[in-house]
Formats: C-alpha cells, sequence, structure tokens
C-alpha cells in the first residue's frame, strides 16, 4: 500500500504543477492532496504539524490569487470600479469561460469597470486591466513556488522507498 500510495503522491504532485498553469485544474490542493497522501505511509516523516502548516500556505496563497487582481489593479491607478470589475471578472472568467477566462477576465472586467465610470480614460482602463493580468502572473509564480517546494518535500519523502523498490525487483 505504501508504494502505491507513494506513487498516487508523486502523480498528484506533477498533475499539480501543471495545475498552477492550466487554471482548470486545483493545483497546489492536489500537491497538498499529495502529501496527505505520503502521511498515511509507513515511511514518510511528515506529521500533521507540517500538514497543519502546508494547508495554511495552500489557504494562503490560494486566496491571494483571487485577492491580487483587485489590489494590482488599484495599484496601476485602478478604481474601485476597476477593483470590482477585476475580481468579477476573476470569478465570471472561472465559470463561464475556462481555462482562459481566468486570465482574460480579470483583465476585461478591471477594463470594464474603469470605463463604466464617467472619468475613466481608455489609456487608464488598460493600465488598471495590465494590472490585473499582472496579477495572474505574479500569482500563478508564487503557486509555482509553493508546487515545486511541496513536490520537493514529495520526492525527498519517496526517494529511498522507491529507489530500495527498484532494486528489489532486479
Amino acid at each position: 500500500m505504501d508504494i502505491t500510495l507513494a506513487i498516487v503522491a508523486f502523480l498528484l504532485s506533477l498533475v499539480g504543477i501543471i495545475g498552477c498553469i492550466v487554471p482548470v485544474l486545483p493545483g497546489i490542493l492536489l500537491n497538498y492532496i499529495a502529501l496527505v497522501c505520503l502521511y498515511f505511509t509507513s515511511y514518510a516523516e511528515i506529521d500533521s504539524t507540517s500538514l497543519i502548516i502546508w494547508l495554511v500556505v495552500v489557504g494562503i496563497v490560494s486566496l491571494a490569487d483571487f485577492v491580487l487582481p483587485a489590489w494590482m489593479t488599484r495599484k496601476f491607478g485602478g478604481s474601485k470600479a476597476g477593483e470590482w470589475g477585476a475580481t468579477i471578472g476573476v470569478f465570471a472568467g472561472l465559470f463561464l469561460f475556462p481555462p482562459m477566462g481566468v486570465i482574460l477576465g480579470p483583465f476585461f472586467g478591471a477594463v470594464l469597470g474603469e470605463m463604466s465610470r464617467k472619468t475613466g480614460s481608455p489609456e487608464q482602463a488598460l493600465k488598471s486591466g495590465f494590472g490585473s493580468f499582472l496579477a495572474f502572473i505574479v500569482g500563478t509564480g508564487i503557486k509555482l513556488i509553493v508546487a515545486f517546494w511541496m513536490t520537493a518535500v514529495v520526492i525527498a519523502a519517496c526517494w529511498a522507498p522507491v529507489r530500495e523498490a527498484i532494486a528489489s525487483l532486479f
């Protein structure tokens, strides 16, 4: 059973990394599930405290992924309307136009939010939209860092048993 859990953990880690880039897959959540799989093996040295810490990290990164578009829109000179547009665009893109909607939804939401204001200029709307797009890039980068880190933990925990299993075959 340990080998099966280790293989599942490794596969979940790889799919989790892909999921950080492909918005349809729940990236770092899959990496976390991989750690949980290893927790139930007899050889991995992952304790419940580590699982709780990783769960908090996954929660913070996931929350940041939804909050960043509105925050970066504001940092790039967007108004409340642009912020709201980016936030609505995240959710609309996630559910209405996956997978590209998650990337483009905040951008178009911020642009439309800014354009809905009487005082908004097209240049400022595009600048705000760029801020929300940049937030996607930053969020993806953060998710990838966390996913690779969790994958390294999985590989480190599985390396000795996998090496022994392969050696026992020959």
